[in-house]
């Protein structure tokens, strides 16, 4: 059992943080859940942070965490182009990734693990002047992080599900951070961009491009995840109850991004992971944070892995990335526990 008086603790802080977004029967159901199972191995646990506001049931998360035993919770900042790095690196244990950064590193051999999907939808493709559709790149100036980045990635997969050619089709400038894409998107120096929340929104309030392909909207890439949760390899393999504990924390935050997105996006400017309420309410509403509930995370990494061993960027089968870069049966758990 969970020591009594660190839990009135947790108990008091999260009430405090988010007793609007129906704490009571959150912490029901965790203390009910918490009863049932042996301890966390370790009572301190790391997560990542940044930029990103789809990220956001990492961040509400943390009080959730508290009450799962966890009494050391710290979020490392990550401005890297691949987010999935602070994983393999152990500077993170669990994180909520992307799933189209994350295969190339499972195809590489970096430890981690997928151990669940969270949402669709949070990727935009937005195109200046005459682009209207993913086929007017061509011989256009796409921006992205870094060759290999997240947004290179998951363009390039675009590019060659519909039939352009990645490396010939398109000229890459490489400009360090998706921020700094977005920004001579702005100046008009380059042709297109991926962003995520809030810089589509940030775009479309400033009238500045337009959407040329959204993943929550258009298929087939609205019917997968983007946003997952993966550990570290070591970690998962040593502290089993800590992962799931972890896991069930950040997917009952994702039931409150999905339920009372409202109270949601204050909590996320209250706490600086958000600047203006209703940008991040824009985000909020726009995004299905009850996927997990109806969507099977292993079609996503068939998917995704599927498209990039199609054009040679990574060298592991759809099968291989899934037998050696996922582990569901914490998921498979959690299903039942919460009735999905």
């Amino acid at each position: 059992m969970i020591n009594s008086r660190p839990e009135v603790g947790a108990r008091r802080d999260f009430l405090k943080q988010a007793s609007a977004m129906g704490a009571a029967v959150l912490l029901a159901v965790h203390r009910r859940l918490a009863a049932a199972e042996p301890p966390a191995e370790v009572t301190k646990i790391r997560l990542t942070r940044s930029p990103s506001m789809c990220l956001a049931p990492s961040y509400l998360a943390e009080g959730l965490l508290r009450l799962e035993g966890f009494s050391q919770i710290e979020y490392r900042n990550w401005v890297s182009s691949s987010g999935a790095t602070v994983l393999a690196t152990r500077q993170a244990d669990i994180s909520m990734v992307p799933v189209q950064e994350t295969i190339p590193d499972i195809d590489a051999g970096r430890s981690m693990l997928l151990l669940a999907g969270v949402h669709s939808g949070c990727y935009e493709l937005l195109g200046r002047g005459s682009i209207r559709a993913v086929h007017d790149l061509k011989g256009k100036t796409v921006a992205v992080s870094a060759m290999g980045g997240v947004d290179h990635v998951f363009i390039a997969s675009i590019l060659g599900y519909v039939g352009m050619n990645p490396d010939k089709d398109v000229k890459w400038i490489t400009t360090g951070t998706i921020p700094d894409s977005m920004r001579l998107f702005e100046e008009g120096k380059v042709d297109a961009f991926l962003g995520f929340p809030p810089q589509p929104q940030q775009m479309r309030a400033r009238k500045i491009g337009r959407v040329i392909l959204d993943t929550g909207a258009d298929r087939p890439w609205s019917q997968y995840f983007c946003c997952m949760i993966a550990g570290n390899s070591e970690f998962v393999r040593k502290y089993p109850v800590a992962t799931k504990r972890a896991v069930r924390a950040i997917l009952k935050a994702s039931d409150i991004c999905a339920q009372d997105p409202a109270r949601a996006a204050r909590y996320l400017v209250d706490k600086g992971y958000a600047a203006r309420y209703e940008m991040a309410l824009e985000v909020l509403k726009g995004l299905p944070y009850d996927r997990w509930r109806q969507t099977e995370p292993e079609d996503t990494v068939r998917f995704h892995a599927l498209r990039l061993r199609e054009l040679g960027m990574i060298k592991s089968s759809p099968q291989k990335i899934i037998a050696e870069g996922t582990d569901w049966r914490f998921l498979h758990e959690l299903k039942k526990e919460l009735k999905a």
